[in-house]
This record gives C-alpha cells, sequence and structure tokens, in this order.
C-alpha cells in the first residue's frame, strides 16, 4: 500500500458518511438555510456542504491527533491485507457516497431502483469491510509471535 495515511483517512471519512447519510444532509442544508440559500430537503448542494463539513471534522482530528486510528506496523501480520480491505470499502461505500449526486438524473425507475438498492447494500457490505479491516491493521500493531524452530 502506497499511501496508508490517505486509505485510512478516506475510510474514516466515508465511513462516518455511510452511517450518517442523511445528519450530515441535513447540517449541509440547516447552514445553507443559515446563509439564506433556499434548499430542499435531501438535496445535492445539502449533501455537498454536510460532506465537506464532516471532511473538514475528520481533518481537524487527523490534524490534531497527529494522525487517526487504527496505526498499525507495515512489517506486522495482516497490515497489507487490513489496507486492502479497507480499499474495497471505500470503493464500496464511495459508490453509495457518489450515488445520491446523480439519483435525480435517471429517468427509468426501474433502473433508479436496481441502481438504489445496489449502492445501499454497498453501504452495508462496506461497513463490515471497514471494521475487518481496521481490526487487521491494528492487529498489525500487536507484539507479533516468534517462530520457533
Amino acid at each position: 500500500m502506497r499511501y496508508p495515511n490517505v486509505n485510512i483517512f478516506a475510510a474514516w471519512f466515508l465511513m462516518l458518511q455511510t452511517l450518517a447519510m442523511g445528519w450530515v444532509a441535513a447540517m449541509g442544508r440547516v447552514l445553507l438555510e443559515l446563509l439564506g440559500v433556499a434548499t430542499t430537503e435531501g438535496d445535492v448542494p445539502g449533501r455537498v456542504v454536510g460532506a465537506l463539513l464532516l471532511l473538514l471534522i475528520v481533518f481537524l482530528v487527523w490534524y490534531f491527533m497527529r494522525g487517526l486510528p487504527p496505526q498499525g506496523r507495515p512489517e506486522g501480520n495482516g497490515f497489507k491485507l487490513g489496507h486492502r480491505v479497507l480499499l474495497v470499502g471505500n470503493i464500496l461505500a464511495a459508490s453509495l457516497f457518489v450515488f445520491h449526486f446523480f439519483a435525480t438524473e435517471i429517468d427509468s425507475y426501474n433502473t433508479h431502483l436496481v441502481l438504489n438498492k445496489f449502492t445501499t447494500s454497498f453501504g452495508y457490505f462496506s461497513m463490515g469491510l471497514f471494521a475487518v479491516g481496521f481490526s487487521l491493521i491494528y492487529q498489525s500493531s500487536l507484539p507479533q509471535e516468534e517462530k520457533k524452530s
């Protein structure tokens, strides 16, 4: 894994975005309403502003903690596999995140329904991948058993 810190940063952002997608969009909408911009519930501008707020929060935590947990050791067991699992979870969660920006452009009801169900299931599956990936990365930071010969 070339950029493990970026992978973990994206995992934290996408994990929180996936878990609290409606709340994040509502917070963005509230901020836009406070600034005088009229928006509708679940609209793209509220989602974008909410995602930017969440990105700012994750960045501030990363900045003040000088990293995000878990911080594994590259030579430990499970480090590479954990980051690969996180990467797959990031891709699936990003597909759910991006789908809501383009969902209004899909004219066919059946296409919209199928894509909505798939991306929703991607969100559930990515949560499991995040749990397994974080667990493997944490495992790599633990003391390793020495091979006895």
